[in-house]
């Protein structure tokens, strides 16, 4: 009886040495996103394999890919940043460390070009979202028995055991849980046209789930500035007009039904008025009432150099030379290196140079996902909630929400300039 031999033929086995040289990126790439949720150092280890293995394809075409503005306006912000540093004022660990924020918009092209290529991109989107379904049931299972939470753990600063914080803090579990419940939208409307009904009900379970949290548990009131006018943009974007209004209004019902059921929405928001009043008032240091003294700080910082600014890392060397006596004025006595806003962060370190290449990034980001498929409104939906989100916040530059501006971008980007290719 003559044997079957089970080994491979030589040319299967270099097909499939050379469909995992491009595989084993993407699966780095999907790594990174499902550790972005839960760790910071966890994410910075995984990205060194995946830059080894991003140098091992085919960069043949990595070159020209470089000079479209999607991508060199990351590489002319983060050289701004590098070169800002030649005229500040601030100690040299101060500006080198200011670079780092910034700094991670360079794997912006990197990650276009991969995906622009080679059709993996589903497996970071997915691993993202299983990875924040998770966190998602552990937070609702933290506000149920705080004593489960890692937070006490992981942070350096005081933890409320109410909050239903599971790992890192309530303003970046608002943003992802905020992107994956609108994320979902899309194939469920998809899917309900397609006839899928089942699996297009297993995901608006799951969208559910997520606003749940953010309205039961814990939300940032940066979520809840953004959220409503993420649903506006979908409505207007990817329905018919009449059922556009219908979205929008089936949402304010919503919306004023949430907020006679939920008592945590109820104190988010009036967090509003009494940071005010707080900080007004009682000259007190709160949320919104110490960004209102951070921006008007920050506009003085930017009249002195409108141009080209006070260079990288000049923020808190700013800061301090403005403040006063802590014990008596304790807002203005406040000390920061971030002023909780993207573009005033610009302006003070890089002035108008700052800015137009701040706009001009998200601007190009935007053009690049006009157009219909679940990577256009992922990417559409990751750049708008940046850009709101930075509004309050400087979060481009800030770990996490920078990092999903990163992945967002560069992911759905590729994936969207690939859908465009193959349509011509």
């Amino acid at each position: 009886m003559t044997g079957v031999t089970n080994e491979p033929r030589p040319a299967s086995t270099l097909a499939a040495i050379w469909a995992a040289r491009y595989r084993t990126p993407a699966r780095f790439v999907a790594l990174i996103a499902l550790l972005l949720p839960w760790t910071t150092t966890g994410l910075t280890f995984a990205l060194i394999p995946w830059l080894i293995a991003f140098a091992f394809v085919d960069l043949r075409e990595f070159p020209r890919s470089l000079l479209r503005p999607i991508c060199l306006l990351p590489i002319a912000l983060v050289a701004l940043a590098a070169v800002g540093a030649l005229w500040s004022d601030a100690p040299w660990p101060e500006r080198i460390h200011a670079i780092g924020p910034p700094a991670k918009l360079l794997v912006i092209p990197l990650l276009i070009y991969q995906f622009e290529r080679w059709p993996y991109g589903h497996w970071v989107f997915s691993a993202f979202l299983a990875s924040c379904a998770l966190l998602m049931l552990y937070s609702f299972t933290v506000a149920i028995d705080p004593n489960l939470s890692l937070k006490p753990y992981l942070s350096r600063g005081p933890y409320k055991a109410e909050s239903g914080i599971a790992v890192r803090n309530y303003i970046d579990q608002s943003q992802e849980f905020a992107l994956c419940a609108l994320a979902l939208v899309y194939p469920v409307v998809a899917l309900v046209r397609q006839g899928r009904v089942r699996i297009a009900a297993l995901f608006a379970v799951l969208a559910i789930c997520f606003l749940g949290n953010m309205m039961f548990v814990v939300v940032s009131r940066t979520a809840l500035v953004t959220l409503p006018v993420l649903v506006v943009v979908f409505a207007l974007l990817h329905l018919r007009w009449r059922l556009a209004l219908a979205a929008v209004g089936a949402t304010g019902i919503l919306a004023v039904l949430l907020w006679n059921i939920s008592p945590p929405l109820r104190m988010t928001v009036a967090k509003f008025n009494g940071d005010y009043h707080a900080s007004i008032v009682g000259n007190d240091v709160s949320g919104m009432g110490s960004r209102l003294e951070y921006w008007r700080k920050s506009l003085r910082f930017i009249a002195d150099a409108p141009l080209i600014g006070h260079g990288t890392g000049s923020i808190r060397g700013l800061f301090a030379s403005a403040a006063v006596d802590a014990e008596i004025d304790p807002l203005r006595g406040e000390i920061v290196s971030n002023p909780h806003n993207q573009t005033l962060s610009n302006a003070v370190q890089w002035g108008l140079v700052g800015v137009l290449i701040l706009y001009a990034l998200w601007f190009a980001h935007l053009l690049m996902f006009r157009g219909e498929g679940l990577a256009c409104w992922i990417g559409l939906l990751v750049v708008v909630q940046n850009m709101l989100s930075s509004l309050l916040n400087s979060h481009l530059f800030d770990f996490t929400s920078g990092w999903i501006y990163v992945l967002g971008v560069g992911v759905a980007g590729g994936m969207a300039l690939a859908a465009k290719k193959a349509e011509v």
